[in-house]
């Protein structure tokens, strides 16, 4: 009974280390399907971005009965400046990413997702008064470092990467007032800005400016599919946080700013200079000790949990 029971569980780890890759791996790849829309205004590609991750989802909410769900989440009015405000935050991120992307600034969105666990840390001490150990002091000042270097380099602060952690770690923290099921959290939050994508999309249409009405098949349904590529990952990647630890998460999230990386600098032939590399040293070596840091702290806190 009790192989059977482990066995059960290794399955189950080893399916949410799947979910999580297959995540990672469609966020790491994501860039190619942005750039495949190059041509087109990246507020444009966000509009369509959000009315179509807004139609699918609520295909998946009906599908899977989770409608009253929904229902309950958008009746609590406390709750809307937080939800207004993380969907503005998440709109802002997806706007600033697509446009560094098809504007040539992968190499930078890709630091700014490397740098996002550390502000994440960051933003635990300023806001949520929690105290920092010895190895995230060491974390934050490897990285900090690694920025203001880039930032002597090219005499300009990296503030695509910047705004894209800053953003996401704002957003992440206004996630943290309110708790949803993904799927119900991704309808939410796209349903708060859809009528301004609306608008946006009848504005350009009314201009004749739009891409869509007069675009080539191909674009018309890369830009409804750009609905399907935003709320998949985010359905694996809760099967994958279900199943297996936050440690394990939190080594596999890495992946997805990796091949943003090597895709910039190996196949969009962006510029990647010693600066560059000095830079991104730093901060992989803030990572790496961010990392054991963390890892010793759950061992400690487990060993407590025990005696």
């Amino acid at each position: 009974m009790a192989q059977t029971e482990e066995k059960a569980a290794q399955r189950n780890m080893i399916t949410g280390v799947y979910y999580a890759l297959a995540a990672y791996l469609a966020w790491g790849l994501l860039p190619l399907y942005w750039k495949s829309l190059q041509g087109i205004p990246g507020m444009e590609i966000l509009a369509h971005r959000v009315v179509w991750s807004f139609v699918f989802v609520m295909m998946i909410i009906f599908a899977t009965g989770q409608w009253e769900n929904m229902k309950s989440a958008m009746a609590k009015r406390e709750n809307w400046l937080t939800l207004i405000t993380g969907s503005l935050l998440i709109s802002a991120n997806w706007f600033i990413y697509i446009w560094a992307v098809n504007n040539g600034h992968m190499v930078e969105a890709s630091l700014g997702y490397y740098i996002n666990p550390l502000l994440n840390v960051a933003a635990g001490v300023l806001f949520l008064q929690e105290r920092l150990n010895r190895g995230q002091i060491v974390a934050i000042a490897l990285a900090a470092s690694g920025v203001f270097f880039l930032t002597a380099q090219f005499g300009q602060v990296p503030w695509i990467a910047l705004t894209l952690a800053v953003s996401f770690t704002l957003y992440g923290m206004a996630k943290k007032k309110v708790s949803f099921e993904p799927v119900v959290g991704l309808a939410v939050e796209t349903a708060m800005v859809t009528p301004l994508a609306i608008g946006y999309l009848v504005y350009l249409h009314a201009q004749g400016t739009d891409a869509f009405s007069g675009g080539t098949p191909l674009a018309m349904a890369l830009l409804m599919g750009a609905g399907v590529v935003t709320a998949m990952p985010l359905l694996w990647f809760a099967q994958g946080a279900r199943r297996i630890p936050l440690s394990t998460i939190g080594f596999i999230q890495y992946l997805s700013p990796t091949m943003s990386l090597l895709l910039g600098i190996f196949l969009y032939h962006e510029p990647f200079t010693p600066a560059h590399a000095v830079s991104f040293t730093l901060i992989w070596a803030a990572l790496v000790v961010y990392s054991l840091s963390h890892l010793k702290g759950m061992r400690e806190a487990r060993k407590e949990a025990v005696g």
